[in-house]
């Protein structure tokens, strides 16, 4: 079998039939029902993946994708039942990858795994193996982000947000194009995601989050790194 996804839905009836659709494309899959299960489940397999649904018994998505960002990067696609923008804000903010709103298409589905998981593999072929930026080294082939011995533990999108920034350096990103540069064809939201990964990858390069010395906001367009950092 492929590479190992946890779904994690107390609605067995979807958990069968992501199952299915999963298997036939060739990837291991390990099921869960709450959310105690699903942290059970991460600690005895390490999936590669994880499909994540908000509203769980015991302990929510919300919280389970807050326990994980903790301490590792593992791709999460969140399940929401309501097409609420705050809901997906939320999720976003918490370090999940992408989401997928209920009732979904489990083709579709299996579509945004695969885009998610070329992200978070990917080496890109034209970049540098490691990129230095200030006290940061951001190794591209391991997908690896350290200052000095200490690693920087970054989900796929905010790695890739780093990487893409800190190669054009004083460059003017809209956030459109940094979501078509990260994302491709296979997201289907709005641009001001954008900034809930920003805000998340301040918060673990920056000094003073508060107060971005590396990341700039350019009011009206978008985000640049700042040249020199």
């Amino acid at each position: 079998m492929g590479k190992k996804i946890l779904v994690v839905d107390d609605e067995k009836k979807i958990t069968e039939i992501v199952t299915a659709y999963l298997e036939r494309d060739n990837f291991s899959v390990i099921t869960a029902y709450d959310g105690q299960a699903a942290l059970d489940a991460v600690k005895k397999y390490s999936p590669d993946l994880i499909i994540l649904d908000l509203m769980l018994p015991e302990i929510s998505g919300w919280d389970v994708c807050r326990m994980l960002r903790k301490d590792s990067g593992i791709p999460i696609i969140m399940l929401t039942a309501r097409d609420d923008t705050s809901d997906k804000i939320v999720g976003l903010e918490l370090g999940a990858d992408d989401y997928v709103t209920k009732p979904f298409d489990a083709k579709e589905l299996v579509s945004r795994v695969k885009a998610v998981l070329r992200r978070y593999e990917g080496a890109l072929s034209d970049t540098p193996n490691k990129i230095y930026a200030a006290d940061l080294t951001i190794d591209i082939e391991r997908r690896l982000v350290t200052r000095g011995e200490q690693n920087i533990e970054l989900t796929p999108i905010e790695f890739d947000l780093l990487q893409l920034l800190a190669r054009h350096p004083g460059r003017v990103f809209s956030r459109m194009h940094l979501l078509d540069s990260i994302q491709g064809d296979a997201y289907d939201g709005y641009e001001r995601t954008i900034d809930s990964h920003i805000k998340n990858l301040r918060k673990k390069i920056e000094p003073e989050p508060e107060k971005p010395g590396y990341i700039i906001t350019v009011y009206g367009v978008g985000y640049k790194m700042e040249a020199g950092w």
